[in-house]
């Protein structure tokens, strides 16, 4: 069995959270050494506007980002399922790491209560967080990031990509619309609601 990890008071999280998707501020994630992101075969988008991660990462690991406007590529990963720019030491770009990386927050998954797609590492390290509840309040605001991804499963069409994470990570965008006990909003209010979300960078 494995320890349990804090993942901090829920209400701040969620706050804290929603910043970094919005690309107000990097995510704070105590990851504590794990890499189990950058292990686990993910495709890192890259803007246009990172010159300082474009200028760090060899030519050769890089390709345009499908369904993307030219200038912004996609790191891949190697044989293993690893980050290339991943080495014994740790991440060697960290301090011009990609912004995909800045604001990547594995306890989304365990607020949403969504698992992973073909991740074991992440999900093994989502399963262990833990979030403080203190009051009714928190727990009804996580209740409906978890009622959001419910309705996401019944309604994919909704989300602007698909993917475990994409879901997990609009759940939380889109929570205040069930904090109602029981709110099953219709689609297209849904759909209005994610028209008007802020932009995430270029």
């Amino acid at each position: 069995m494995t320890d349990d990890l804090p993942a901090g008071s829920f209400s701040a999280w969620v706050t804290d959270a929603l910043a970094a998707i919005r690309g107000a501020r990097a995510a704070e994630v105590p990851c504590a050494g794990c890499t189990a992101c950058c292990r686990s075969a993910q495709f890192v988008h890259v803007g246009p506007d990172e010159t300082r991660t474009l200028a760090r990462i060899p030519r050769r690991l890089l390709f345009p980002a499908p369904r993307r406007p030219p200038g912004h590529m996609v790191l891949g990963y190697d044989e293993r399922g690893w980050c290339p720019m991943l080495t014994d030491a740790g991440c060697s770009i960290y301090e011009d790491r990609p912004r995909t990386c800045r604001t990547y927050d594995c306890r989304v998954f365990t607020a949403a209560a969504v698992r992973p797609d073909d991740q074991p590492d992440i999900e093994q390290r989502a399963g262990r967080w833990r979030f403080t509840l203190p009051d009714a309040a928190a727990r009804a605001r996580l209740e409906a990031v978890r009622a959001a991804a419910r309705h996401l499963d019944r309604h994919p069409e909704l989300l602007p990509a698909p993917g475990a994470t994409q879901r997990a990570v609009t759940a939380l965008e889109i929570h205040t619309l069930f904090l109602d006990p029981g709110a099953d909003p219709r689609p297209d209010e849904v759909a209005a609601a994610l028209a008007v979300r802020a932009p995430q960078g270029p």
